[in-house]
């Protein structure tokens, strides 16, 4: 039986300030060897019996959807250079199959796998890569009581300049809403956080956090001590970042995902949306909900309350 992908489909991505369509690959693996992260639900993504073979056969099948592809993302539960989970035989058969077909490859790390011979790999390619990596906080303590981690701003920051000194881009993933921060502590910690990597990435990756089934934000969510982050808070970051940023609000507009009121998620998500191909603010300009004041109340009074103060749709 031929395995195939979790997830195959064609995305509008920006690149080099042109938007182009992208392949996005997420591809079934053994997993993250780490998988202690809060909020992290991929788990059920995987599979310990994944072989090479699968693994092939997952990216064979997703290839059929190339033609007109400039970008291919490849995706997986884990880590792109974990060998025990991408073995180095299959990341060789996906640069030979994407060699003169694309024009750029990204793919995802924890920092612990980057190193001076897996940025020459990358840095040896004919087409431009790009490795995402989930800091999610520059706040050591943030990243390691609120999200369990596993690693420092400090190992962010080695890998990060190993792969910029082989002209491989970086983009960091910056996780809006942790678990236990309220409302205007998750805004101000994303916005420091994307200013603490300037230099750094070349783009940040804002990730508004979603309720993913098995977690322990799940068991803070059904207790009524976790809502998933506001998108006008979204907004607000996208807004004060100093580098390029994009935003893909996962679940938008539900319980479990980034919401506001239900009346304006479509428009607010759509603006985020298109702020991530163009980097043009003003497509927040024309938004406007009467929940905006009521968001403006959460920030200001979470702080204190220290549980969420807006769990249903207004």
């Amino acid at each position: 039986m031929v395995l195939k992908p979790v997830a195959v489909w064609i995305e509008k991505e920006r690149l080099n300030g042109n938007i182009v369509r992208c392949l996005t690959i997420i591809l079934r693996s053994r997993g993250c060897y780490w998988n202690r992260c809060l909020m992290c639900g991929y788990k059920k993504d995987t599979s310990k019996d994944v072989t090479l073979k699968d693994l092939i056969d997952q990216f064979n099948f997703a290839l059929k959807r190339l033609s007109g592809v400039d970008v291919v993302k490849i995706f997986t539960s884990g880590s792109f250079f974990d060998s025990k989970e991408i073995p180095k035989e299959f990341r060789s058969f996906v640069y030979d199959a994407l060699t003169g077909k694309i024009r750029k490859l990204i793919v995802e790390s924890r920092p612990e796998f980057i190193n001076e011979e897996t940025a020459e790999e990358l840095s040896s390619l004919e087409f431009e890569t790009e490795v995402g990596i989930g800091l999610e906080t520059a706040d050591d303590f943030i990243r390691e009581h609120c999200i369990n981690k596993g690693f420092s701003f400090e190992d962010f920051k080695r890998s990060a300049k190993i792969l910029k000194s082989h002209c491989v881009k970086v983009k960091a993933y910056i996780l809006l809403k942790p678990p236990f921060l309220s409302e205007g502590e998750a805004i101000r910690d994303a916005i420091r956080s994307i200013k603490a990597v300037k230099g750094l990435a070349d783009v940040v990756s804002v990730n508004p956090t979603n309720v993913q089934s098995g977690t322990y934000v799940e068991k803070l969510w059904f207790k009524g001590l976790y809502r998933p982050p506001w998108l006008w808070s979204a907004v607000e970051v996208l807004r004060n970042a100093e580098i390029d940023a994009i935003c893909d609000p996962v679940a938008y507009g539900k319980a479990r995902g980034p919401h506001n009121c239900g009346r304006c998620d479509r428009d607010v998500a759509r603006a985020i949306r298109e702020y991530s191909l163009t980097q043009d603010a003003s497509v927040f300009d024309g938004l406007n909900c009467s929940c905006f004041k009521l968001w403006e109340r959460v920030v200001e009074l979470e702080d204190y309350s220290r549980i969420p103060l807006a769990l249903i749709h207004v």
